[in-house]
């Protein structure tokens, strides 16, 4: 499920109180026992080491940092070419949406790029496809980034990003894949 807007494009992350830019990094988190901090009860909609093995969760952090501002998990769906956002969601910290409260803008475009950026490199061209948390944010991603409806019997929000409309985002966001796996 994608839980946010893009707020703004911006190459890297903006801090909102300085307008002060910050160059960020991705690193894979693959341990259950770190992901289950990562749940409800510590703001992140939901427990994310309940993840399938053939499940990635990438965490976007502030770089030489593991100052983690948004998570999101994927899958490879080789009979859709494309990547499968499984869950996106911004740290409670930048989520205004639930907590009135964001530090960092640029947290979900960063995070959409990234799947764009995985399903690119899997010959995928760039396509992603995923639910919106809400018909208003289904009609956002539509109209907004041209997104393709791709209504599922458990989702009618469901819609796919084309190569298109992440190239977009992989061409503005930067960030450095970093080898680390936690």
């Amino acid at each position: 499920m994608i839980t946010f807007k893009i707020d703004e494009i911006v190459p890297c992350l903006k801090e909102i109180s300085s307008g002060e830019i910050y160059e960020t990094e991705i690193i894979q988190i693959r341990r259950k026992s770190y992901l289950s901090k990562f749940n409800s009860s510590s703001g992140w909609f939901i427990n994310w080491s309940r993840f399938s093995k053939d499940t990635e969760v990438y965490a976007l952090v502030l770089k030489g940092t593991m100052d983690i501002q948004g998570l999101i998990a994927l899958q490879y769906d080789a009979e859709a070419c494309a990547v499968y956002v499984l869950w996106a969601c911004t740290a409670p910290h930048n989520n205004i949406w639930q907590y009135n409260t964001q530090r960092f803008t640029g947290v979900g475009g960063h995070l959409l790029a990234i799947a764009s950026d995985l399903s690119v490199k899997h010959g995928y061209e760039g396509f992603i496809y995923g639910e919106a948390m809400d018909e208003e944010l289904y009609n956002y991603y539509c109209k907004e980034f041209g997104a393709m409806p791709l209504p599922a019997l458990n989702n009618p929000f469901r819609f796919m990003l084309s190569d298109n409309a992440t190239k977009r985002l992989r061409e503005v966001y930067t960030y450095e894949w970093t080898d680390e796996v936690i």
